[in-house]
């Protein structure tokens, strides 16, 4: 479903590797965990993803289409929620998620039923005709995911969804990620809440200085150490890493 073959990418203006010679493939109905400290490559990877950067070196498929040479076809089977939340504030609720509807061509009653469905989800229906520069930051969380996965795409990709939302949210959230996995479909999800991954990924890809460090599930991850937990893991294998974001 994701593939990833030797991925690099170096910023000019400082020379330095991002993400270096990055491998990994996910499949359908896996729930993969990507975490690291800040400047380890993390957002770099998600941003190259997506389409929003382009490698240096290396190639990503995204269900089957590659994004250097179809790159339309393989943004159309993603759903991104970004790290952040920068919207349209003088647009409605609702006519963010029309532009959003008609962005991925959904017809009139898919995109109905998503936005009835999600609306009740977060609890958002009351404020949906306001102008989104009244939204609290959770609100205006909850409306780019609604946004990001009106197109029902099979891969998303999740950069921090939690940050900003409330437990409620928040857990219904996850419980739709997980709902999403068990259709079939992947869920490739950004988060420093270590706790949120130990429970919720199926595999955890751990990168460190824009490379690999780890990838597996939680027991691969223990090779042996018995009992130990993803943060005790995530410290030994980060060790001395460390930046800003990158």
């Amino acid at each position: 479903m994701i593939e990833l073959q030797h991925v690099t990418k170096t910023y000019a203006k400082n020379n330095t590797k991002a993400v270096d010679d990055l491998s990994l493939e996910i499949k359908g109905g896996e729930l993969f965990g990507f975490i690291g400290p800040n400047g380890a490559g993390k957002t770099t990877t998600i941003k190259m993803m997506t389409g929003v950067l382009t490698p240096d070196e290396g190639t990503i498929t995204m269900a089957g289409y590659r994004m250097d040479s179809e790159r339309v076809k393989a943004q159309r089977m993603i759903g991104f929620v970004p790290d952040g939340n920068d919207l349209y504030d003088r647009l409605t609720g609702m006519e963010y998620l029309n532009f959003m509807a008609d962005i991925y061509q959904v017809d009139q009653a898919k995109r109905k039923a998503h936005i009835e469905k999600y609306l009740d989800i977060f609890s958002l229906g009351d404020a949906i005709n306001n102008q989104v520069r009244s939204y609290s930051k959770g609100m205006k969380q909850k409306l780019v995911v609604i946004g990001a996965l009106i197109h029902n795409p099979p891969v998303w990709i999740l950069d921090e969804p939690l940050g900003g939302l409330d437990p409620r949210a928040a857990h219904l959230l996850k419980e739709e990620m997980m709902r999403h996995c068990r259709e079939g479909n992947t869920v490739f999800f950004s988060t420093h809440v270590l706790e949120v991954a130990e429970k919720l990924c199926t595999r955890i890809g751990v990168i460190a200085h824009g490379g690999l460090k780890a990838v597996g599930t939680l027991e691969e991850l223990r090779s042996g150490e018995v009992g130990a937990s993803l943060e005790e893991l995530f410290l030994e294998l980060t060790e001395d890493d460390g930046g800003e974001e990158k």
